[in-house]
C-alpha cells in the first residue's frame, strides 16, 4: 500500500498571505503533489488549525520565534492558519478535505503548537491517530510533500520514520522551507534518519517501479 501525504499545504504559507507565514514558492507545490498522489493508493491532509486565542501569538514578525515558556508550544509565531480565514484553506488546485482518506488537523487547543503530523503534542505522546492509521492500511510506502520544509514537513517525517518500518520518500519539488540553513539542515536530518530524498514525482516513479 502507497499513500500519499500533503503537509500543511494551505494558503497561509505562501505569498498568498504576506502578513502570516509566507514560504517563498509556497503556493507551487499543488503540481507535485498530485503527481505524487497519482503514485498512491490512499491520499492524507494535514492542516494546521489554529485559534484566534492561541497563546504562542505575536503581534510583530521581529517577536517570532521567542521561548514562551509553554510546554506544547516552544517559540512564538504571528497569526497563521486561524480556523475559518482564508489563510487557513488548502491551496487552490488540491482536492476538498472530503476527498481524502484520512485527515490531520494540528494545534487546534490555544495551548498547543505541534508541528509534525502524527502527535498532537510535542512530546509526541498524544497521537493523531495517523500512525495507527497507516499501520491498519499495512502502508509500505509513505510520499511526504508539503509547507515548510525546515519545520512540519520535517517533523513529520521523523515521526513517520519512527513510527513504522514503511518507506518513507520526501518529493523536494513539492516542499518549500523558511530560511536556507534550516531548509539544509532539515534535508539532512531527514535523510540521516532514514527517509529517501527523491526530486519529483517521475524521480519516485521510478524509485517505486524498481523495488
Amino acid at each position: 500500500m502507497i499513500v500519499s501525504i500533503d503537509v500543511d499545504a494551505q494558503k497561509t504559507f505562501s505569498p498568498l498571505c504576506p502578513t502570516e507565514l509566507p514560504v517563498v514558492g509556497g503556493d507551487t507545490i499543488v503540481a507535485e503533489l498530485n503527481a505524487q498522489a497519482l503514485l498512491a493508493d490512499l491520499r492524507v491532509m494535514t492542516k494546521d488549525a489554529h485559534s484566534p486565542q492561541a497563546k504562542w501569538l505575536v503581534r510583530e514578525r521581529g517577536e517570532m520565534l521567542l521561548p514562551t515558556g509553554l510546554p506544547e508550544a516552544d517559540v512564538t509565531w504571528v497569526s497563521h492558519a486561524i480556523v475559518g480565514s482564508y489563510g487557513y484553506e488548502l491551496l487552490d488546485g488540491l482536492p476538498r478535505a472530503q476527498e481524502y482518506d484520512y485527515c490531520v488537523w494540528k494545534g487546534v487547543d490555544p495551548e498547543f503548537h505541534p508541528y509534525g503530523a502524527c502527535f498532537h503534542d510535542i512530546g509526541e505522546k498524544l497521537s493523531t491517530g495517523l500512525l495507527e492509521w497507516l499501520r491498519e492500511k499495512q502502508a509500505k510506502v509513505i510520499i511526504v510533500g508539503g509547507l515548510a520544509t525546515d519545520y512540519c514537513v520535517k517533523t513529520t517525517v521523523l515521526q513517520l520514520l519512527k513510527g513504522g518500518s514503511w518507506t518513507v520518500i520526501v518529493n523536494a519539488a513539492a516542499c518549500r522551507g523558511i530560511a536556507p540553513e534550516t531548509v539544509e539542515e532539515a534535508w539532512e536530518l531527514m535523510a540521516q534518519a532514514g527517509a529517501v530524498v527523491l526530486e519529483n514525482a517521475a524521480e519516485i516513479h521510478k524509485f517505486i517501479k524498481n523495488q
